[in-house]
């Protein structure tokens, strides 16, 4: 995706004009020439090159042109980001020499590709050799460029033509004309005519707009189709428009009249005036149903305009729109409560699709070819369209089993067919992303079918790729954080998943559009397949791959026919077995010198060579799983553009050093038990993430202090704070986390600590921002006061906390939803303190006390000594309202609680959960008991005995 690599390269070549880069090029004679004649072809090119990424699909020409740049830039890339980081690592390391502000640890040789010493003072004339080697390189390319430039001119190209689709590609006209047979989407269709035709609280919008939205191929229009036709005699008009892109509001309105009034002498019109007022004529007092198929992109400006004069119809018209754009319903047409989001088509459905487009009756398929067809349909994952397709393909070799068995071993994006129908809708949705995030999305291939992406990882490989420089100041983070949203919005990702607590979101590929992905990417990155065989190698373009994916194949498959020969590798990713050896390997990769990001795991070592130190251009590097690695090199410390570090699982390693990882932002150490010291995070203050900081008593050699976080405030998202022990007491009381307005989810885990915890829990006071808090292992008498003031507090669990026999007063937190409260053993009694009501808050105060106002599940477990729940007296409860959204109540092994409070039963409770806690399962569990009545209201009640289940 040459497009943005040369944004890239455009800002590199700025940041050379810096101060601390300028002082360089004045050393280099006619470099300062060569570099603005370098960006001024850039920046020509670069205004052509939404063009040629859309007609390299069908002219073989222009791929190759876009090849040829795609290869030059990469090198750019890699001699401005050498010389940037010389100039840097020069910088830091004359700061060190002078002012000593960073006591460097004495560390072995470190192998670079270009030699430490060059920073030494003295060593004039080796760095004179260097500047003349970077400058001769900066030459080259410029040549080469200049070629490419030139060429460029044969092409004829558009500039700043996003929007344009090659002709080829433009999506065909939908009729409304009924489907002859139908498949499958039984449900979606009832829930469809339900909105359609049923009142519902929106019923007075006229119209009322209910947008379908799905991936292309998904079957939106086909759905559209069977509803139409089912239920267009409700309606005193039906009109069908096939709208595609752009979004035209006067071809629209043509076809609007003309379905109305084919005599219509308005229809002919160009002036958007006559025709809304024609529209506005022809349906007033009339109920309508309006199908809008395939809308793109229509700004809310064309909308607004577009449904004023459809608001003359009557109470009950309808505008249904199908789009692949979650963005045109929610943000456009503002139908969030409407929206109907399509998804795969069930197995049974798409199979019997496939056989109906083979030509063959299902029920009459002979077992043999029933197998394979079922495995085949298997790989269309419930797309339609893939299914259609695909039984096409074998309408002509329904009788050749041999043929069937040929299909399904091969790649599905390799088979003709499947590009020019399945892919075509797919091509169009990806045509219409923006560069940027079309180069994020191709990144997705990298990674097996069914995986399950989690948005912050993929947002950090992105970033250590370069694909989030935005001209704008907004932080790379939320960048890629956009470019997501835009995907999912696009339904390119499906089964999203958000984490309540932190508000991480997971979601999967669709295997066709993975399969899309590897069409688009053949040529640059490789997956490696185990079954590939020595004929399909020897087509691989070694020279052109920039990404390498091994998962499942041997090591000696790598080291023999890929790795020696992908030099210019930006990502390797690999999962290790035990047949190399780690210095065998490493020899192999530190050779990957343009490697950006490095993710091996899983690989039994016990160290890292220092040779490591060689991969200057490393931005990302996961070493997780390694449950034997004890140490890191000291050349990581030489890793200055390290962005991410991943080291999640590496169970025996003790200690990291971070001092030098000056670009460092994100730190995952999670599930490494035995890492007690992180040397340095303390200068790293604008770190993003880290996921997990332990900490012990005893100095920095010792262990980490807890003050080491003071001043990491750039620091979102998740954090677990585990305290071994207690922190030395010659630390101050200064707050730690009160300045922390990013973090969302705090985990505080009391672990060796034999002192009252409470002066501590006092210094991690959050910011009041916080979403999510639990507190594990606490063993003070009391929480600490600002417990009871987090008031965007979301969730709150409190666990084994063994020295309280309170519950802190919680009932004033405006915005908890859920609270989970477990082992605090010698808690008897919980009072009405607990609901935030204060000593004298009787009936005779003039204000409505609402206590734990947003308050929806409530769990309470292993309470060993709880017996009293004290409820509110009657006459004292007027102007109290407690828990008036409580949808879930759970008590589970609480055997001496005597009774549950009556406010209990004013709730609006759907679940209640009563188990191992004999009083209360006798005195709830009789089915004609007097208590029982209290809760008959409740539409689920579970009241039993845990039977073989033990707990901690």
């Amino acid at each position: 995706m040459a497009g943005v690599l040369v944004d890239v390269l455009i800002q590199r070549l700025a940041t050379l004009a810096l101060d601390k880069v300028e002082r360089e090029l004045k050393l280099v004679v006619g470099v300062k020439r060569e570099i603005k004649n370098l960006t001024k072809k850039l920046i020509a090119i670069r205004a052509v090159l939404e063009d040629a990424e859309q007609r390299q699909v069908m002219e073989a020409n222009v791929k190759l042109w876009l090849d040829e740049l795609n290869d030059v830039s990469f090198d750019m890339d890699d001699v401005l980001d050498e010389w940037i980081t010389r100039v840097e690592k020069h910088q830091l390391e004359k700061q060190e020499t002078e002012g000593a502000t960073v006591v460097v640890a004495t560390k072995k040789k470190v192998c670079f590709s270009f030699p430490p010493s060059c920073f030494r003072f003295g060593q004039v004339n080796y760095q004179l050799f260097l500047r003349r080697e970077i400058a001769k390189k900066i030459e080259e390319l410029n040549e080469r460029l200049d070629l490419i430039d030139k060429n460029k001119q044969s092409f004829n190209f558009q500039q700043n033509t996003p929007r344009s689709v090659p002709e080829l590609l433009q999506r065909p006209q939908t009729t409304s004309f009924p489907n002859a047979e139908t498949f499958g989407r039984d449900s979606e269709k009832n829930l469809l005519i339900s909105k359609l035709l049923s009142e519902s609280s929106e019923e007075s919008k006229v119209p009322l707009i209910i947008p379908v939205v799905g991936l292309g191929g998904m079957g939106k229009t086909y759905l559209a189709n069977l509803v139409y036709n089912e239920i267009k005699t409700h309606f005193d008009k039906s009109i069908w428009v096939c709208v595609s892109d752009p979004f035209d509001e006067i071809k629209i309105a043509q076809a609007i009249i003309e379905e109305l009034d084919k005599d219509n002498s308005s229809k002919s019109s160009n002036v958007l005036q006559t025709l809304m007022r024609c529209i506005f004529d022809l349906i007033k007092g009339k109920k309508f149903l309006l199908v809008l198929d395939d809308v793109w992109y229509p700004k809310s400006s064309q909308w607004e305009e577009f449904i004023k004069p459809l608001r003359n119809g009557v109470v009950g018209s309808r505008v249904l729109v199908t789009t692949r754009n979650e963005d045109v319903a929610t943000d456009v047409m503002n139908a969030t409560t409407e929206l109907v989001t399509l998804k795969g088509l069930g197995e049974a459905s798409c199979l019997s699709l496939f056989y109906h487009s083979v030509g063959m009756v299902e029920n009459s398929v002979s077992k043999e070819f029933h197998d394979i067809g079922l495995e085949i349909v298997k790989r269309c994952n419930g797309l339609p369209l893939a299914a259609k397709t695909l039984g096409s393909l074998m309408r002509n070799k329904k009788n050749n089993i041999r043929e069937w068995r040929d299909v399904l071993n091969s790649k599905t994006w390799e088979l003709k067919e499947v590009q020019q129908d399945v892919f075509r809708p797919l091509l169009l949705s990806y045509h219409d992303l923006p560069l940027p995030t079309k180069q994020c999305l191709l990144y997705c291939v990298l990674f097996p079918k069914d995986l399950v992406y989690d948005k912050n990882s993929l947002v950090e490989l992105w970033m250590s790729q370069d694909y989030l420089n935005d001209n704008g100041s907004k932080e790379k983070m939320i960048v890629g954080q956009n470019y997501f949203d835009e995907l999912v919005m696009r339904s390119f990702f499906q089964d999203i998943k958000v984490d309540e607590r932190n508000g991480n979101i997971e979601c999967k590929i669709h295997d066709i559009v993975h399969d899309f992905l590897q069409y688009l990417t053949k040529n640059e990155c490789l997956i490696l397949d185990v079954e590939m065989d020595d004929r399909k190698r020897k087509k691989v373009p070694y020279d052109k791959i920039r990404h390498f994916t091994s998962i499942e194949s041997t090591d000696r498959d790598i080291l023999k026919h890929f790795l020696p020969n992908c030099k210019k590798l930006r990502t390797l990713v690999h999962l290790c077995s035990n047949s190399i050896s780690i210095d065998a390997w490493v020899e192999m990769i530190v050779e990957l010198k343009s490697l950006r990001t490095l993710i091996l795991l899983e690989w039994p070592f016990e160290e890292i060579p220092e040779t490591i130190g060689g991969l200057i251009h490393l931005r990302y590097l996961d070493l997780s799983g390694n449950e034997e690695l004890k140490e890191l090199p000291s050349a990581v410390g030489s890793l200055y553009n390290l962005q991410t570090l991943r080291l999640v699982g590496c169970d025996s390693l003790t200690r990291i050093d971070v001092r030098r990882l000056i670009n460092l932002r994100h730190l995952y150490v999670k599930g490494s038990l035995s890492l007690r010291l992180i040397k340095g995070i303390e200068k790293l203050t604008h770190m993003q993430r880290l996921d997990c900081f332990k900490v012990r008593d005893g100095g920095d050699e010792g262990g980490n202090k807890l003050e080491h976080l003071k001043d990491l405030n750039q620091l979102q998202g998740s954090l677990v704070i585990s305290i071994d022990r207690l922190p030395s007491t010659a630390e101050n009381n200064a707050a730690i986390m009160k300045n922390k307005a990013h973090i969302l989810e705090l985990c505080l885990f009391f672990k060796g600590s034999t002192e009252d915890d409470r002066p501590i829990m006092n210094r991690l006071e959050p910011h009041p921002s916080l979403e999510s808090l639990t507190i594990a292992g606490y063993k003070g008498g009391t929480f600490s006061d600002w417990l009871s003031s987090l008031h965007s507090l979301r969730f709150l669990s409190l666990y084994k906390c063994l020295g309280c026999d309170i519950l802190p007063s919680l009932g004033k937190l405006a915005s908890l939803e859920s609270l989970e409260i477990e082992k605090l053993p010698i808690v008897s009694k919980v009072g009405v303190e607990f609901l935030g009501i204060e000593q004298g808050q009787t009936s005779s105060s003039s204000s409505v006390f609402v206590s734990f106002p947003k308050l929806k599940q409530l769990t309470i477990q292993f309470m060993d000594s709880w017996e009293e729940w004290e409820g509110v007296e009657e006459g004292n409860s007027d102007n109290i309202t407690i828990m008036p959204f409580l949808d879930q109540l759970t008590i589970v092994d609480c055997k001496k609680l005597k009774a549950l409070p009556d406010f209990l039963w004013k709730t609006p409770l759907q679940e209640l959960n009563i188990s191992d806690s004999p009083i209360l399962q006798n005195l709830y569990g009789q089915e004609n008991g007097e208590e029982r009545t209290k809760i008959s209201y409740i539409p689920s009640i579970q009241i039993q005995e845990l039977f073989g289940f033990s707990f901690s």
